[in-house]
């Protein structure tokens, strides 16, 4: 008779998630996810494969909450410029005040794995297309309602403000509010 788990799966991914984004993906032992998951190293293996395969789970889990995320602040009913700028100050925000420092995980992920494992390449561009794709509709939607001038282009500038993003939360790792804010005003201005 198959034995049923004994844990949750999500809840260790989700766990799982956490250690990555704080160790890093060289920097974690399989011991260590093992200590941190609390489950034994056989079940690990039996409910995600390899290290690499929770590790690029981690990441589309991690994906799917940041576009979910972008998706809600972006798309709620009126101003789609606000939301826009909103967004990127949540951004700026999220990443001041991390306590730990952790920047983005598709980010730490590019710096970390790329360009030498495509697997990871292709989380990476699912997470920041997925990111641009939303701005990208957001500011269309702006420029709909009369909000963003007809001469920009929606799609350079979420292409701007995505990549605006990454490097942000890289430069929030070492977290100065005044730089930060400075610069993120000036990124938004482009909008008007």
């Amino acid at each position: 008779m198959a034995r049923t788990k004994e844990f949750d799966p999500d809840a260790a991914l989700r766990a799982a998630l956490d250690l990555f984004w704080r160790k890093g993906y060289e920097a974690t032992s399989i011991q260590d996810l093992v200590d941190h998951l609390g489950i034994g190293r056989a079940s690990l293996y039996a409910t995600f494969g390899t290290k690499h395969d929770l590790y690029l789970r981690a990441l589309d889990l991690y994906t799917e909450q940041v576009n979910g995320n972008a998706g809600s602040t972006l798309f709620p009913q009126g101003n789609a410029l606000a939301a826009v700028k909103q967004l990127i100050r949540d951004f700026a925000e999220d990443s001041l005040t991390d306590p730990d420092r952790k920047g983005c995980f598709v980010t730490n992920t590019a710096v970390e794995l790329l360009p030498h494992d495509e697997k990871a390449a292709r989380g990476v561009d699912v997470g920041i297309g997925g990111l641009e794709s939303a701005i990208a509709g957001a500011l269309v939607r702006a420029q709909d309602q009369g909000e963003l001038s007809a001469d920009k282009d929606p799609y350079s500038l979420a292409r701007f403000l995505t990549t605006f993003a990454q490097g942000l939360r890289v430069v929030a790792k070492r977290p100065e509010r005044r730089r930060i804010t400075d610069a993120v005003e000036h990124a938004l201005s482009l909008l008007d």
